[in-house]
């Protein structure tokens, strides 16, 4: 509050006195009304924060028993009226509700205690007005009406000879440049050390995920692409599996698997095969090689069925139509090098929605961007030498890129996954970035990344043998 030199009417009494104007509502007041605007000011914090402590309980309450939740009761009439055959369904969709209830609990608890900071400092320090009031009063207004009534968690049916159920998590929040995830991820698939057994992975290189949360995973060392289901505590040999070898139901350490959803496969960068295979999706015995004499490493897929490929060993990107002979030289091919157009191991890339082609340079550092039928690269991330500034990479690899030209980086020996915004000549960390280390909030060589539908990422963390997923918040 200020004063007013001059006398000016107050806004209550309408007497001319010497008045003080409030900073939140700019009207003018005389000190004894001043003193009542500001008990009522002081009243309507408390009611706020005997709603801030009613929602508190609600919370609580709901976190014990999160199973009274609405959608529950359209589970159990769906499973009485069904056969018995879908009883097994039906609990499986029940534990995968569980979980998007509790992610979306930790989502609200986050919020809730940001909101929670707010309220004690305005209360410490004891200076607010009618803004904070209603800037307090919409943020738990909206924090309440996520939590009662989330609209991102809703039932999906598809129909076949009896009607499936299943959870479903709709994103109602799109990407930003200030989009947050939660640091502590969760163990998808693995987690169980370095092995062979269905339970373990053995140096995860490439991931993706499809609509059903399903994540498919290069497991290199193991020489086989594994498919964990979502809430699986073992994985699916899909492809390979066989035992290192050269023959078509064979793989020799995949180090990329993408899908062809136009075949309903995957394409398979079969590394020291020097080959890329095709292989079924569902129930293949054995694959089909379309490309051969390729040191290849990473792959991607346009909107019109075009396959790019990389070559580490020639450090160039061909693209290629599924069936043809040759490939046509789209990146690099100009020796190993850092000039820009040049390439010094391109282990990974994938395609912005202009049709760019976004490249993880290893051994230069750096991510570079060529746009179609250009004749040398931009740099969009690093480039500035190897190193843990927040201007350099060290040996990045798995990238992806949004809508906005926002790229996401796993920054390899740094153990941590960076955001380079358009234009900007230094990231910032999203994830990791503690150390390598096998906590939660830490990674040990990140070798990929994978946004599902709902902005979820999902990072392959090579030496501790895992896939960690990382909730979206905002």
């Amino acid at each position: 509050m200020t004063a007013v030199n001059n006398k000016m009417q107050c806004i209550t009494c309408g007497k001319d006195k010497v008045t003080y104007e409030c900073r939140g509502c700019l009207k003018n007041f005389c000190l004894n009304h001043l003193n009542e605007h500001n008990q009522e000011l002081s009243k309507q914090l408390d009611e706020i924060e005997d709603q801030h402590n009613q929602f508190r309980q609600t919370l609580t309450e709901k976190k014990i028993d999160p199973e009274k939740h609405a959608l529950f009761k359209q589970i159990d009439q769906w499973e009485t009226e069904s056969i018995l055959q879908i009883k097994q369904t039906a609990n499986e969709t029940r534990n995968s509700l569980l979980e998007c209830i509790h992610e979306h609990i930790t989502v609200i608890e986050t919020k809730f205690k940001e909101l929670t900071t707010n309220i004690k400092q305005i209360r410490t320090e004891n200076d607010f007005n009618e803004i904070n009031i209603n800037e307090l009063q919409r943020k738990l207004g909206e924090l309440e009406n996520q939590f009662v009534q989330p609209k991102n968690i809703c039932m999906k049916k598809e129909s076949k000879l009896i009607d499936k159920i299943s959870i479903i998590v709709i994103s109602s929040n799109k990407l930003s440049n200030n989009s947050k995830w939660l640091q502590n991820g969760i163990t998808v698939a693995g987690g169980n050390g370095q092995g062979s057994q269905l339970n373990q992975l053995f140096y995860p290189w490439k991931i993706c995920v499809d609509d059903d949360e399903n994540v498919y995973i290069a497991d290199c060392n193991n020489h086989r692409i594994v498919k964990w289901k979502r809430n699986a505590n073992i994985g699916e040999s899909i492809a390979g599996g066989n035992g290192c070898g050269k023959e078509v139901n064979q793989l020799n350490s995949p180090a990329n698997v993408i899908f062809d959803r136009t075949s309903d496969s995957m394409i398979i960068a079969d590394r020291q095969n020097r080959r890329v295979v095709r292989w079924p999706r569902l129930n293949g015995k054995q694959g089909e090689i379309i490309i051969t004499d390729i040191d290849c490493w990473g792959l991607a897929m346009d909107n019109n069925g075009y396959l790019y490929v990389t070559d580490i060993v020639k450090h160039e990107i061909k693209r290629w139509k599924i069936g043809d002979k040759n490939g046509v030289l789209v990146a690099g091919g100009n020796g190993s090098g850092d000039r820009l157009d040049q390439l010094n191991k391109p282990v990974n890339m994938c395609i912005g929605h202009d049709g760019s082609l976004y490249i993880s340079e290893y051994e230069n550092h750096r991510v570079v961007k060529w746009t179609k039928d250009a004749k040398q690269g931009i740099i969009v991330a690093g480039g500035q030498g190897l190193g843990s500034s927040l201007k350099q990479l060290h040996s990045p690899c798995g990238l992806t890129v949004d809508q906005f030209d926002t790229l996401y980086v796993t920054d390899y020996y740094n153990h941590r996954i960076t955001r380079w915004l358009k234009g900007a000549t230094e990231g910032s960390i999203i994830l990791g970035g503690n150390g390598q280390g096998r906590q939660d909030n830490q990674f040990a060589y990140p070798a990929d990344l994978y946004f599902d539908q709902q902005n979820n990422i999902y990072v392959s963390d090579l030496a501790n043998a895992r896939v960690q997923k990382f909730s979206f918040l905002i």
